[in-house]
């Protein structure tokens, strides 16, 4: 299994800092409880300052979603989208405790975390240019396929596991109660992120640690070394 960036991300997106953690040994609840209240107490602090819009993180998001075509009101990266609903209702939704963590502190730092059953992706993945007859899962069953040209995350058997980017993840490889094996995605367009993508996974890798007794592989991929292999 691999993720890399294509040549054309990289050259579109200089200022692209992405980095990946591969954990197997996930299954179950956490032994241990995890600091997801302090996390979002983080993101709310953050918030009763401005809204997200104003964070230099989702600016940079808003910016590189206008370059390649969508609309950044309509179209909002993962991580502001967890943010507005914070603000907007007050809290984040449960849904499994990997997910729940992943969402805890990708609002703390207004980044994008995708976390996916890696036993489901087929060979690897790239995160690539779509050319419209990939195959996308919605999380209610409903099979799409991309816009030509979006940006996907592409397996080797023609399904994409991400749609618009960091915009919308997909019902083919969401974590579930049996997942065991994780590939997590974090990336990241501000000034600063080349500081904060790997300290968040320094923090993800450390929740793992205690919450389920693994340890974690890290990478951060460059246009020089854009692939990272298990």
């Amino acid at each position: 299994m691999y993720l890399q960036h294509s040549p054309r991300m990289w050259a579109e997106h200089p200022h692209l800092v992405a980095g990946v953690l591969y954990a197997d040994g996930v299954d179950g609840k956490p032994r241990t409880a995890l600091p997801l209240g302090d996390l979002h107490d983080t993101a709310r602090d953050r918030l009763a300052t401005g809204t997200e819009a104003t964070f230099p993180e989702i600016q940079a998001w808003r910016r590189a979603f206008t370059r390649t075509g969508l609309a950044p009101t309509r179209y909002r990266c993962a991580a502001e989208s967890l943010l507005r609903r914070l603000r907007t209702v007050g809290s984040l939704p449960e849904v499994h405790p990997l997910v729940d963590l992943g969402n805890a502190l990708s609002v703390a730092s207004a980044i994008p975390v995708a976390i996916i059953d890696a036993a489901r992706i087929g060979g690897g993945l790239d995160v690539r240019h779509a050319r419209g007859d990939e195959r996308y899962l919605t999380f209610g069953g409903v099979q799409e396929h991309p816009d030509p040209d979006e940006v996907i995350f592409a397996d080797d058997h023609g399904r994409a596991h991400a749609r618009r980017w960091t915009n919308r993840q997909s019902g083919w490889s969401a974590v579930r109660d049996d997942t065991t094996r994780i590939l997590v995605v974090v990336e990241a367009l501000h000034p600063g992120a080349d500081r904060d993508v790997p300290a968040l996974l320094d923090a993800l890798a450390g929740n793992l640690e205690r919450g389920w007794g693994v340890a974690s592989r890290t990478a951060v991929l460059t246009a020089a070394t854009p692939r990272f292999e298990v």
